[in-house]
Order: structure tokens, then sequence, then C-alpha cells
């Protein structure tokens, strides 16, 4: 297999870059931010720049002084960022609201069948009975995962995993291997059955880091490990010619995304060196996408399970967003954590 072939020094100054113009950004406590700072913490994990850590810690604590807001499954995202501050300042605080977000997926979430998350976001105006979206898989159930390895509790853990087999059910088409955006429990079907390129993401990235939590003599740990193979050997060959992929994976017509490329290219070192020439194709188009103020361009704006393809084909790109900025520090930081496994 060939060698990754990048420049570290050159990977560290432009995370510094992305870091530093996310933090010139404003959210909320909701999953822009959680997307976000999740990216800024992975670049912690793999630089150990401890400003970012001070510079996080500095946006939760501001936050914090309004205290917790009603919380949703989109909503508890903000915890992948609280586990990486509790880490590394030992700060019981941060444990604290972690467990409270963990607490409430546990026991108050809304669920269907059988006991799958419904999707809900930070808004009494929208509200999606009985529907699975695929994001769901990083905003909670990693989370739940992630808390369960910290805390060897296996509540949050067999919760977690729970998650990944009951979107892998409903969303992982068994033709393709790839992932549709959404399931409507109750019109039983996949609503517009469009595989986007972020949604595969979220599915891809959470399922390679799942990976390194669930232990191997798991069952789960075979079972997520087949669905991410799978996947993972269906997008490689949709990859275009820049290393990115399209909004509609398989509509060569669709505008190249970077967010969900990112995602993707995130996925992808999960099973070693298998997919490096992919990689490799991925940190040029991913590379070509960030600005020199550290902007990550070519993002799709929200996007929720759209009517039809049209409207993921029509999703606005000019805006520069959480998750862009989040996704890509991921992929970098990956980047980083490649060499040193390589070395270790």
């Amino acid at each position: 297999m060939p060698q990754l072939q990048f420049d570290e020094n050159e990977i560290r100054e432009i995370i510094d870059r992305v870091v530093d113009r996310t933090f010139r950004m404003d959210f909320t406590w909701d999953w822009p931010g959680g997307v976000a700072f999740y990216g800024v913490a992975e670049a912690y994990e793999a630089t150990g720049n401890a400003s970012y850590i001070d510079r996080l810690k500095e946006w939760v604590d501001e936050k914090l002084e309004d205290g917790l807001p009603k919380l949703s499954v989109n909503g508890v995202s903000v915890g992948h960022c609280l586990i990486t501050l509790y880490k590394a300042t030992d700060d019981e605080k941060y444990l604290n609201i972690a467990k409270q977000m963990a607490e409430y997926l546990r026991h108050e979430a809304v669920r269907f069948g059988d006991g799958i998350f419904q999707h809900t976001v930070n808004s009494e105006e929208y509200v999606f009975p009985e529907q699975a979206w695929v994001d769901t898989m990083m905003m909670a159930g990693y989370f739940l995962v992630r808390m369960g390895k910290l805390l060897d509790n296996q509540e949050y853990m067999e919760d977690g995993i729970k998650q990944y087999h009951g979107h892998e059910e409903y969303l992982q088409d068994p033709v393709t291997n790839l992932y549709y955006h959404g399931w409507d429990n109750v019109a039983k079907n996949h609503m517009s059955a469009v595989f986007w390129a972020r949604g595969n993401s979220w599915a891809a990235l959470t399922m390679a880091k799942a990976l390194r939590e669930v232990h191997v003599a798991h069952p789960a740990y075979m079972i997520i490990e087949g669905s991410l193979r799978d996947q993972l050997s269906a997008l490689v060959r949709l990859q275009s010619e820049e290393g990115l992929w399209h909004t509609v994976l398989d509509d060569p017509t669709s505008y190249l995304e970077t967010s969900g490329s990112a995602g993707i290219a995130t996925g992808l070192f999960a099973f070693g060196s298998l997919y490096n020439k992919y990689i490799n194709k991925s940190i040029k188009g991913i590379l070509s996408q960030i600005d020199a103020d550290g902007s990550v361009r070519n993002v799709s704006a929200g996007t929720a399970v759209m009517f039809d393809k049209e409207g993921y084909k029509n999703t606005g790109r000019k805006r520069v967003q959480g998750w862009g900025q989040g996704l890509a520090l991921a992929f970098l930081a990956e980047l980083l954590n490649s060499k040193k496994r390589t070395f270790s």
C-alpha cells in the first residue's frame, strides 16, 4: 500500500488556522457548535496544543453561566468536547454535565421501535415523529459509547451500541451498502431515499471511532466492523478525481461537498493502510477547500431529509459552517494520529 503523503508541520499549521477561524464563529449550545468543538477537541488530542483546550474551556464556562438549555438528541453533541475537557483538566464539572446529557438520553429522549432515538432538535417548531436520521449516530450514539467507555458504564455503552445497530437496520441499504439519510417508521420508507454524503460521513466516522471503544470480544464489534467495511468499500468507488465526494453520492451532477468528504475520509483510517490511496487523494482535495484564514469552503448548509434529490443538490454551500470546520479538523487530526501509530 502507498504511504500517506503529507507534511506534518504544514498540517499542524493548517489545523491552527482552522481552529482559530472556528473560534471566530458564534455558536449556541447545539449541534453546529457540538461538531465544531468535537473537531477542536480532536485537534487538541492530536497536537497537544493547550491553547485549544483553554479556548474551549472559556466558551463552555461562559455558556454554563446561563445553565443547560433544554436538551435534544442533536444538542447533546456538545458533550463530545466535555469529555475531552474533563480528561484534559480533571474538572468534575464537565463530567457532571456530560452525565446529565447521558441521563437525558437514557431516560427522557423520545424513542420508537426497539428503543431507537427519534431525531429531535432544539426547536419545538420542527418535529419528526418516529424518524431515524443518520445524524444521530454522531450526535448521540457515539456520545453514549464514549461515556460508557469513560465511566465503565455498561448501560451507556449498550444503549450507544443499540443506536448503531438500529440505525444500521433502518438506514443501510443492503444492495449498495450506503446509508440513507432517514427512515420514517410511520410510513415505513426512507422518504426521499437519498444517499447523502454528510450523512454517510456521520456513519463512517463514528463507526470507525466506535471500533476503538467497543471491546473486540463484544458481539457488536464485528457487526459494526462489517457495516463499516461494506460501506467504505462502496464509498471509495464513488470518490471523485478531485479527492472529494458528491453531496448526492451516486449523482455525479451534484456538487462536491467538503464536510461529508472530510468525515468519510476520516472513516477510511479504520482499516490501517488499506485505503491510503484514497486518503492521499482526500488530502489534496480537502486542503484545496481550506482558505488562508482557516475557512473550510463548499460545505452544504444544515440539511433536513429533503423532499427529493434536487433538494440536496440545491442546498446552499456559500457560508462557513461549524460542522465543516469540525469535520475538517477531525480529518486533519487523524492524519497526525496516523503518523503516531506508524512510529509507535
